[in-house]
């Protein structure tokens, strides 16, 4: 009787990489559960079909060991002008263990090698970005509560805030383009179907300053993407968008844009927890900062 040799599991950091699909929406919300993220399955479903998902799956056979969202701006899919790496999440039975530097790794200097790159690191995450050549380009500041409004406000320039119709779209792809300096056409044209709410505002001559969303996610509604002129704008916008539910809000702001973070707080919501905007082989974040309130989400630019 011949009897088989024992056969040695491969060490975590030689797990092959395997690209995610949407059948592997379940694991990425269990893996944000493990971690004690919401498991946020709506947001999940967005980036796993406007983006491409990186994945590790755990050798015990239990859903997926590591995991991260690569999204792809301007250009081509191959060479995009800017890629956004995001839901960087590693097991926790499998953490500590090179597992997540063996991922990203393989996605920046692999799959996304000489493009320019962008994430928003935790403080737990920062170290590992910056031994990949991550370097901070920027700050967000997450907040979250019950918007309590205030007294009314317009958008600037006495224009107005609208719903969005399907004649608008042309025109906040464009806008987008000019504030975030790259096309994000695939991720925005998804907004009418991910959000419940998209809004436009305008100016008196008609023309669109600025447009905003707000979408479901587990027990709050976050707001994001957040584009205007100026605060009173960025008001204007977060007022309507408020109005239209009672759940909690959450948005992440630009830290530089101190008045519309010290208006937020007045009206209700409060301090959760800071980001850092990192970038890579690129200066920092192309487009005008000063009309780019907040993101669709930190996971995806």
């Amino acid at each position: 009787m011949i009897q088989s040799e024992s056969v040695t599991p491969p060490h975590l950091t030689e797990l092959p990489i395997r690209a995610l699909t949407a059948d592997d929406l379940r694991h990425c919300a269990d893996l944000s559960e493990d971690r004690g993220w919401p498991r946020e399955d709506h947001k999940w479903r967005l980036l796993l079909t406007a983006g491409n998902g990186y994945g590790v799956d755990a050798p015990d056979g239990q859903g997926l060991a590591a995991a991260c969202i690569v999204t792809r701006y301007g250009g081509t899919r191959a060479e995009p002008e800017l890629a956004a790496i995001g839901m960087v999440l590693v097991a926790g039975r499998y953490s500590r263990r090179g597992l997540g530097r063996r991922l990203m790794t393989h996605v920046c200097d692999d799959v996304l090698k000489g493009i320019p790159l962008t994430l928003h690191a935790t403080p737990y995450g920062r170290p590992l970005y910056e031994e990949l050549g991550f370097e901070t380009t920027g700050r967000a500041e997450m907040l979250k509560g019950t918007f309590r409004p205030g007294p009314a406000a317009n958008a600037s320039g006495n224009g107005t805030v609208r719903p969005a119709t399907a004649e608008d779209l042309p025109r906040i792809v464009r806008l987008d383009t000019e504030v975030l300096g790259t096309d994000r056409t695939h991720m925005i044209t998804r907004l009418p179907a991910f959000t419940d709410r998209l809004l436009v505002a305008e100016d008196r001559a008609g023309t669109l300053t600025g447009y905003a969303a707000i979408w479901p996610n587990m027990e709050t509604h976050v707001i994001g993407p957040l584009i205007a002129r100026d605060t009173a704008g960025a008001q204007a916008l977060v007022t309507a968008l408020a109005a239209t539910t009672d759940r909690p809000l959450r948005t992440d702001v630009d830290v530089r844009h101190e008045e519309l973070v010290s208006w937020l707080k007045d009206r209700g919501l409060g301090s959760v927890a800071f980001n850092t905007v990192m970038t890579r082989d690129i200066p920092g974040l192309p487009g005008d900062w000063t009309r780019r309130w907040a993101p669709l989400t930190v996971a995806a630019c």
